[in-house]
């Protein structure tokens, strides 16, 4: 009957359907509770009121939307930061008793929702749904509860038992890993760690009250296990049968602390630590609720678990009211940090699947993607090497004269680049002389009306001149870059001395980077050794060439993490490099290293003459104290996440779908956090 009732009520329309999933789904404990009277008014709007446009699913937007700030850090909204941390603990001490909420207050759990925890309960059982079905019974027995003893104050054994009941899961056993798993994942808040212990020193009595299902005692040994020792009482609803939410529990505590003269309550519920709290006779200290606060900036777009997870450790790092970050930093941690965790894992993946015995990070954007692989997986062989486009434009010259004359020349057209500039960056200065007063010849070889000088600037009347000028001294470039080509296949020599199979790790998005590295290895240098490429995302449909990697990201040549024509296709599709989306990418994996412009040799000592090789580079980049705070984003979100969840190595199984959510929030409202961030270092785009 009762199945008969839900299909009827809720799956007969699949617009009531998916109005009531959304609702019921996405709530606590109240809201669920609530949405049966609104699946009852659904029904009544479509059969009474004749709604039938209720009938269909609501319209839900392709990606989420919303306003993130862009004049300040995000951790300086939040309503956790007293003017002075002193002034905080001041305004404490001067009430005789305090006491706190537990979770979410001196006690974070690594989620964004405390039901969370369940994903990993439904592992260990090995049951389908289970959160679904844990929080249910739950709500169930409070429902007994409060009809046969007046409250909803029920214990975990209470819980089980109505599990066990329902499932046939033995309660003893579902108790034992539930407490098992929050004591794994609860960690101290920082924050709220120091003020306890300031409090401590200063002689102060600390209670703590909760409304909770989980027995003081183990309640107790959890907070104590988090540094909470030295706790006058601890007091928790489920073994009052009372609660702060009906103000029963401040009455209790008044009274066997009848004593003390006053008291002040800290918690992160406004209903039952405010304004019960004061409604009693306590003073209240509201700390607001990490997760509540980041309502409006997280995205939700995402994996139930990973989603949960990335959620939780950035709101409780952010808003615990521990430290404000610089906007570089938050860029860093909040964006870039769970993709270059799961790009980290990606690649290690692809490593073992496929036998890869070195891996090669790629200058520059390979320097933060090492830092966290080599944390993550210290026993394998890696190595930062120098490469960039420009050095590989050179040293492909002879083999691939179209993409030498199309990035020297062709993306450099009407940008206000004098001829000579661009003769320097070829490194071609030797030619500057013969250039200087050249007279154009056609390809019949008719001279044409048309004279180049060093000092022009190169537009689309001159290019090809220009070109044709190259073309007629093209041994002339290939002698000029030997050197190079001889120093380079010595570094990579010595780079993949004993590897057989190496793979070589990049940004993206061509793959351009690996493969002119592959072409050179394996068919010019002749060294033993395949050459593979690794990228976060490739060219797409916004690109002039959108096709240019894919028989080599077919053939398995390539690979990408985050989106290729073969998947993630609404990702690749949204991801417009005229918008600068490869900028902001390149942006998180930036370095404070000088650009690598080429390869060299140089004499080593006046006396023996001995060439070594030479690494040359260019400028650094501007705003190096932003670099750097980027990075360290990374770098603590990679450190946070991996010691909450090492003991789950699938949680580091991030899709890339999961890691562009949050990049993907960002890009809203026409990029203006994203363009706000990148005003910040005016990055040259171009060869580099």
């Amino acid at each position: 009957m009762r199945m008969k009732i839900y299909n009827f009520l809720v799956n007969r329309h699949s617009g009531i359907r998916s109005r009531y999933h959304r609702f019921h789904d996405n709530g606590g404990l109240f809201r669920r509770g609530f949405s049966y009277v609104y699946l009852l008014c659904l029904n009544f709007c479509y059969y009474i009121l004749f709604f039938h446009f209720l009938d269909q699913p609501e319209q839900v937007a392709v990606y989420e939307e919303k306003n993130l700030p862009v004049n300040q850090p995000e951790s300086e909204r939040g309503g956790n930061y007293p003017s002075e941390y002193s002034d905080y603990i001041e305004n404490l001490s001067n009430y005789d008793v305090i006491s706190f909420d537990i979770f979410d207050t001196l006690i974070f759990r690594p989620f964004s929702e405390p039901t969370d925890v369940f994903f990993f309960l439904a592992k260990e059982l090995g049951i389908l749904d289970f959160k679904r079905i844990r929080t249910e019974q739950e709500y169930l027995a409070r429902t007994d509860c409060y009809k046969e003893k007046g409250h909803y104050e029920v214990t975990l054994t209470d819980i089980w038992k109505r599990i066990e009941r329902e499932t046939g899961v033995p309660a003893e056993k579902g108790m034992r890993l539930e407490q098992e798993l929050e004591e794994r994942f609860c960690y101290a808040n920082p924050f709220m760690q120091q003020v306890f212990h300031a409090l401590q020193k200063k002689g102060k009595k600390i209670l703590v009250v909760s409304d909770m299902y989980l027995s003081g005692e183990f309640l107790l040994r959890l907070l104590e296990k988090n540094g909470y020792t030295g706790i006058s009482k601890l007091y928790v609803s489920c073994e009052y049968g009372m609660s702060k939410g009906n103000g029963k529990l401040y009455e209790l505590v008044k009274r066997e602390w009848s004593d003390e003269k006053s008291f002040i309550h800290v918690g992160d519920n406004e209903k039952s630590d405010v304004g019960m709290a004061k409604k009693c006779g306590f003073a209240s200290a509201y700390y607001a609720n990490v997760n509540k606060m980041s309502l409006s900036f997280r995205p939700y777009d995402m994996s139930p678990v990973i989603g949960g997870a990335y959620r939780g450790i950035v709101n409780n790092h952010l808003y615990c009211g521990l430290q404000t970050y610089s906007m570089e930093y938050e860029y860093g941690f909040i964006y870039g940090g769970l993709f270059v965790l799961g790009y980290c894992f990606f690649i290690h993946e692809y490593c073992k699947k496929n036998g890869i015995d070195k891996l090669l990070f790629l200058s520059r954007d390979g320097d933060i993607l090492k830092q966290v692989y080599d944390r993550l997986y210290p026993e394998t062989n890696t190595s930062y090497v120098y490469w960039s486009r420009t050095a590989a434009i050179k040293l492909m010259a002879p083999h691939d004269r179209y993409d030498y004359f199309r990035r020297f020349l062709y993306h450099k057209v009407n940008h206000n680049i004098p001829i000579k500039k661009i003769l320097q960056s070829m490194e071609l200065e030797l030619l500057g002389e013969k250039l200087d007063g050249y007279q154009d010849m056609d390809t019949a070889g008719n001279r044409t009306d048309l004279v180049l000088h060093l000092n022009d600037v190169l537009t689309d009347r001159n290019v090809d001149a220009l070109k044709r000028f190259l073309q007629l001294h093209f041994d002339e470039i290939i002698a000029a870059y030997r050197n190079q080509d001889a120093a380079a296949k010595e570094y990579y020599a010595r780079e993949l001395a004993g590897a057989n199979l190496a793979a070589a790790v990049d940004i993206g998005w061509a793959g351009s980077g690996a493969m002119s590295l592959s072409y050179l290895v394996e068919r010019v240098w002749k060294l033993p050794c395949e050459i593979r490429g690794i990228i976060a995302g490739t060219n797409t449909v916004h690109n002039v060439e959108p096709d240019a990697s894919e028989i080599f990201l077919q053939s398995g040549k390539l690979t990408a993490y985050l989106f290729s024509q073969a998947h993630n296709r609404d990702v690749m599709k949204k991801h417009d490099l005229n918008k600068d989306y490869n900028v902001y990418w390149e942006l998180l994996l930036s370095s404070p290293t000088r650009q690598f412009t080429g390869f060299g040799y140089e004499t080593e000592g006046q006396d023996n003459g001995r060439q070594t090789i030479k690494l040359n580079f260019g400028k650094e980049d501007i705003n190096q104290e932003g670099i750097r705070e980027i990075q360290k984003g990374i770098l603590d979100f990679a450190e946070i996440y991996y010691s909450h969840f090492k003991e789950y190595p699938y949680m580091l199984q991030i899709s890339g779908r999961d890691a562009y959510a949050p990049m993907l929030l960002a890009a809203g409202h026409k990029e203006k956090y994203l363009k706000e961030i990148e005003k910040r270092f005016h990055l040259e785009i171009g060869v580099n």
